[in-house]
Formats: structure tokens, C-alpha cells, sequence
């Protein structure tokens, strides 16, 4: 059995300062984990809210969060209170695709030469 200090309860803020949670998850919980469970818990009536789990970023003590961490390896000694609700910032990545467009178009670089 898993004791107190492997459990971190977490609350994700999302943009507009709504909360999803709190919740509590293992230490060995991994960050890709974390994001599947923000999808999952998504408020249906946001708009503009992620599409997959590539959309979403998680942000904790200022570090953006890898998918490949867990949670104990992200863990800042400084914003650990026992007992504590760990907050986490939710950040939605807009969809890429006009910036697609952008690099699909040439750009014309225009250069002004002075000859003497």
C-alpha cells in the first residue's frame, strides 16, 4: 500500500481560473497520464478546448512538464506542503495549422542593395 507521501492531490487551473479537481494521484504517475486525465475531465461547455492530449501543457512551478516524467521527478522541493494541493496550470496549444500555411507560402524577402 502506497503511504501518504507517494499521493499528491492536484487541481488543474485552466485559463479562465476554473479548476478541474482536486485529485489525488501516486507519486509514479506520469505527466502524459496527467494529461489524459484533464481531457477526460474537460468541461464540456468550454469551447476551444483540446483535442488530444498533444494540445494540452501542463505547467507546475513554472517548468513545462515532459510526458515522459512522473510526477515524483517534477516534484519542486520549494512548492511541496504536506498535505498540500499542488496547483498545475493548464495551457491549450491553438491548432497549428495556419502556421502551417504561413511556412507552405514563400516569403519574399526583399533587399535593398546600394551600389557606389
Amino acid at each position: 500500500m502506497a503511504s501518504v507521501q507517494d499521493q499528491l492531490e492536484i487541481k488543474f487551473r485552466l485559463i479562465d481560473g476554473s479548476d478541474i479537481g482536486p485529485k489525488t494521484f501516486p507519486a509514479a504517475t506520469s505527466v502524459a497520464t496527467l494529461k489524459e486525465s484533464v481531457l477526460a475531465q474537460w468541461p464540456k461547455e468550454k469551447e476551444n478546448g483540446p483535442r488530444t492530449m498533444k494540445d494540452v501543457k501542463l505547467i507546475s512551478a513554472g517548468k513545462i512538464l515532459e510526458n515522459n516524467k512522473t510526477l515524483g521527478e517534477c516534484q519542486s522541493p520549494l512548492c511541496s506542503i504536506p498535505g498540500g494541493v499542488t496547483t498545475m496550470h493548464v495551457i491549450v496549444q491553438p491548432p497549428l495549422e495556419k502556421e502551417k500555411k504561413a511556412i507552405s507560402q514563400p516569403k519574399q524577402n526583399k533587399c535593398f542593395c546600394v551600389i557606389l
